[in-house]
């Protein structure tokens, strides 16, 4: 097997035991990295810096595919307030995933006569989105529709989620109950009863007992 030192260094072809005898004396460990080479390759390495290294470099590469990913929006002409809103949320929590956005608006019918009126709802979107991303060139007519394409602006020059530190649904507070489902107090948890009524017709076999009397 072709052996790799602990500093990077080739130091040829060995035998398994000269390689684990090698690996023993320098207190570290023989790690093959390449076993489909001719001949396998192996590394002195400390196995748990190893590890360490290869999940830095998993994460940079999963940055990078996220990076290569590209979420669509679409837009209407004459698209809800609420509907753009939420279209707006779910373009920024692409962007904070480091995704690309691809906006596009389709005109049907008569709206292509007030084209004006697609690019007012795109240019509002790119403003309204421009503290989590950027567009990588200006919104431009395609066929029946507007396209614009956005890009995630640097970690370091890019807004905070907007929800980023408010309380996730469900979350469990105030021994055991979620947010927004607080009792008021003096009210007891049968359904929002209070605690010193019971609905009518409650029929309760101990009510009746005096708890006074004596055997």
């Amino acid at each position: 097997m072709r052996v790799i030192g602990t500093d990077e260094k080739q130091l040829g072809v060995l035998s398994l035991a000269d390689a684990i005898n090698m690996a023993r004396a320098s207190g570290v460990d023989l790690v093959e990295i390449a076993p489909n080479a001719t001949p396998p390759v192996c590394r002195l390495v400390d196995f748990g810096k190893y590890r360490y290294e290869q999940s830095k470099r998993d994460k940079e590469a999963k940055k990078h595919q996220h990076a290569n990913k590209v979420k669509e929006i679409q837009l209407s002409p004459s698209i809800d307030p609420h509907d753009f809103g939420v279209k707006l949320s779910h373009a920024i929590d692409f962007l904070c995933e480091d995704m690309k956005v691809k906006v596009t608006l389709r005109f049907r019918g008569r709206e292509l006569a007030h084209k004006e009126f697609g690019f007012q709802q795109v240019e509002k979107f790119m403003k309204e989105v421009s503290k989590w991303g950027h567009p990588d060139f200006a919104p431009k007519l395609v066929g029946k529709g507007i396209n614009l394409m956005l890009s995630p602006l640097p970690r370091n020059k890019r807004a905070k989620h907007p929800r980023e530190g408010e309380q996730q649904p469900g979350t469990v507070e105030n021994n055991g109950e979620s947010a927004g489902q607080r009792r008021p107090v003096g009210v007891a948890p049968d359904h929002g009863q209070p605690a010193a009524e019971k609905p009518e017709g409650f029929n309760n076999s101990f009510a009746k007992l005096d708890l006074n009397a004596r055997p």
